[in-house]
């Protein structure tokens, strides 16, 4: 039989079934299972093989709600596939689209929030024209960041991620630290070790003139002894927030 008969007839055969689950009350996973075996789409693993599963599950849908739901767990393991490789902006537009998919996920508006704070660092003037847009730019991405952090603490008030997320971009990013003290209590009130969430609020307090606790975190953080690095760091920020405190 040549190639063109085979294909039209596998093509009748599936249609068929199709017609068949939705007359006869057939289950969606008797069509999920023959779209895969017509399509040579089972369980992808690399960053090209799920390319390849969401061309060809965008170019021929079946079944509707399986199809979508397949495809939003395949953008969002693309996305974390390109966040492992630190294609920041690769990973952003795949979570974007998976959460056209999970609006109620708040993993991934976190991880949109984290991509979008990577693209904001990576606003240059690229042109070398001295124009604005760089700023623009990455105001924007520091904008979608925030709302993408807000957004995950609205869907779960207590994620961890998001609230370290939100209190790290207020601190480092948009110098906004007394916005980011209650986020940052949280995190360390579900993380009590984490060093990195410490020396964020640390800062938080040194910029809002909350000395005394600014030092209890760093007093805290060289008692844990992460590491040396971190020690040092901790007894540097302690000895400069105890000069101010006793110049004043």
């Amino acid at each position: 039989m040549k190639k063109g008969c085979v294909r039209f007839v596998s093509l009748v055969s599936l249609c068929v079934a199709v017609l068949c689950a939705v007359s006869c009350g057939v289950s969606y996973n008797s069509v999920k299972r023959m779209q895969k075996m017509e399509e040579g789409v089972d369980h992808p693993t690399t960053k090209e093989e799920l390319i390849e599963a969401l061309r060809k599950y965008d170019a021929r849908a079946l079944d509707l709600v399986t199809t979508q739901s397949q495809e939003g767990i395949w953008y969002k393991i693309l996305g974390t596939r390109y966040l492992d490789e630190r294609m920041y902006g690769e990973a952003l537009k795949c979570f974007q689209k998976a959460v056209t998919f999970y609006p109620d996920n708040a993993n991934l508006f976190y991880y949109v929030g984290a991509c979008a704070t990577y693209m904001a660092n990576a606003s240059l003037d690229y042109s070398a024209t001295g124009g604005g847009e760089a700023a623009v730019q990455k105001m924007r991405y520091y904008n979608l960041a925030e709302q993408a952090f807000l957004r995950s603490l609205e869907i779960e008030p207590k994620y961890y991620r998001a609230l370290y997320g939100i209190g790290v971009l207020y601190v480092y990013e948009l110098d906004r630290n007394e916005e980011a003290i209650p986020y940052l209590e949280r995190f360390l009130s579900v993380q009590s070790k984490d060093t990195n969430g410490m020396f964020a609020l640390a800062r938080a307090y040194y910029s809002t003139y909350q000395f005394e606790k600014a030092v209890a975190l760093y007093d805290q953080i060289i008692k844990l002894k992460p590491n040396a690095e971190k020690v040092a760091d901790a007894e540097a920020n302690k000895k400069k927030t105890l000069d101010i405190m006793y110049s004043q």
